[in-house]
């Protein structure tokens, strides 16, 4: 048994990254046995599932959306903030009572949830039905912990979470969601130790993977027909730091467009990481897309001190202006928290002020939500929660005010559209999105599922489009 502790995700060593490969030679001892996969989170997260799947799949496991046909569940956490702890727990009430009817059922935990102290120990103590509970350096450690599960015949829980640094997994198959884009890790963890972030602690330190094993996934994925890929890490801008290789994220991306892959993607971008060379790269291929998620946080000098973000306000719009003007019709999103320990009414106009200056596409916003271990958490907070409401509900108002204006701009307009499915509540359309990343509802074109094609915009609402294929 191995139980997380926070003082060791805490730490950051010199320690040489080592290069691992997964080992898939287990056998299929579970044919004919059915999982059920739930995740959380975000982008991460859902991509660390699709490792999962295979593994299950591997191991002769067939997936169901019946969670009450299964025979494993798997819950793959989120603990970012406090309501997605609640989920968990929530829906950990219905494998309970599910498992009352079979008790051969398998429950497996893992995810950032799992690499918390406080999280591991409640499921210990109070919830002993779970079986498996794993973290995100060991995921896949999974097919052995369901094996010695399924021989030892055991009720004891596994409990097997390491809170180490991490190392770099290389030869991982993935079971994917789509076969027309893709998630290409970059990277894994983070170094920067915002204060209000539990990340650096549930993913471990900053570490790239090498840009020859990058380029051979993404080459592989273009051979399969993969139309668009993402290149992923908790901040993709500091790709490359940790190797002292010779090359950076403005490396990567244009080896990665000179595969000619035709669409690529990138999240999270840091704004402290982000540099003009990695903008004139963006700027210089067409297939890289021109969006970009840049997190604000706050618009408050004060706050962001704070918050450890490391750049000001001043500094962001200058950035922004930046993006915006060497990029021809670049589409920006962003994260904003509001109710951070303390924020004066004063601190939330400066945010406004920025939302009202860089009008963004859209914006993801939240309530601070403390997270235990995490310097933030300790601040005494003299800010109500029903103020932080009123302020969240002024800032969404003047967010979907910018969304819709920007996509009414739209309107009329043919824009190139990568078509991913059929719309799951009318089966009359397909959806895709814009090279802007911006989701759009089209009447008809089921025989255009997984192309590119010129999409005229007929109407424009706050968080989609519709339109019709241009004939």
């Amino acid at each position: 048994m191995h139980m997380p502790n926070l003082n060791e995700a805490r730490k950051r060593t010199e320690e040489k990254v080592l290069e691992k490969k997964v080992e898939y030679n287990f056998s299929k001892a579970f044919l004919n046995k059915k999982y059920f996969l739930r995740t959380y989170g975000c982008q991460m997260n859902m991509h660390d599932s699709e490792e999962i799947r295979k593994y299950l799949e591997l191991l002769g496991f067939r997936e169901t959306n019946v969670l009450e046909e299964s025979d494993l569940v798997v819950l793959n956490t989120c603990a970012i903030r406090e309501n997605a702890h609640e989920k968990v727990f929530g829906y950990l009430g219905r494998c309970k009572h599910l498992k009352r009817e079979k008790p051969e059922l398998i429950i497996a935990i893992g995810g950032c949830m799992s690499q918390e102290e406080n999280v591991v120990h409640e499921i210990k103590m109070k919830h002993p039905y779970v079986d498996i509970v794993f973290g995100t350096h060991n995921i896949s450690d999974l097919p052995k912990l369901l094996l010695e599960k399924k021989e030892a015949q055991t009720k004891m829980q596994e409990i097997e979470v390491y809170s180490i640094e991490g190392d770099v997994y290389e030869n991982i198959k993935y079971s994917r969601d789509s076969k027309i884009t893709a998630w290409v890790n970059i990277m894994y963890g983070c170094d920067k130790f915002c204060t209000y972030c539990i990340v650096p602690y549930t993913r471990g330190k900053q570490r790239s993977r090498k840009l020859e094993n990058i380029l051979k996934e993404v080459e592989d994925l273009k051979i399969n027909g993969y139309k668009e890929i993402t290149l992923l890490g908790q901040n993709v801008n500091a790709y490359g730091k940790d190797l002292n290789e010779g090359y950076d994220f403005k490396d990567l991306l244009e080896r990665v467009a000179q595969t000619g892959i035709e669409r690529i993607r990138f999240v999270t971008s840091h704004p402290w990481d982000f540099t003009e060379e990695m903008i004139d790269v963006i700027a210089k291929y067409e297939n890289i897309m021109p969006y970009i998620h840049l997190p604000l946080q706050s618009g408050s000098d004060r706050i962001l001190k704070l918050m450890g973000r490391r750049y000001t306000k001043e500094e962001y719009i200058k950035l922004f202006r930046s993006i915006e003007e060497k990029i021809p019709n670049v589409s920006i999103t962003t994260d904003i928290i509001v109710g951070f320990p303390n924020e004066t009414e004063e601190d939330f106009l400066e945010t406004l002020d920025v939302v009202n200056t860089c009008q963004f596409d859209s914006a993801f916003t939240f309530i601070y939500s403390p997270r235990e271990g995490t310097p933030a958490s300790k601040i005494k907070d003299n800010v109500t929660i029903e103020e932080k409401e009123k302020r969240l509900q002024r800032l969404n108002d003047l967010v979907n005010h910018y969304s819709l204006e920007k996509n009414k701009r739209l309107e009329g307009s043919i824009v190139p559209v990568l078509i991913l499915g059929e719309n799951e509540k009318d089966k009359n359309k397909v959806y895709g999105y814009t090279d802007t990343m911006k989701l759009i509802n089209i009447t008809g074109g089921h025989n255009f599922i997984g192309q590119i094609v010129p999409i005229k915009v007929t109407t424009a609402k706050s968080f989609s489009l519709d339109g019709e294929i241009v004939r």
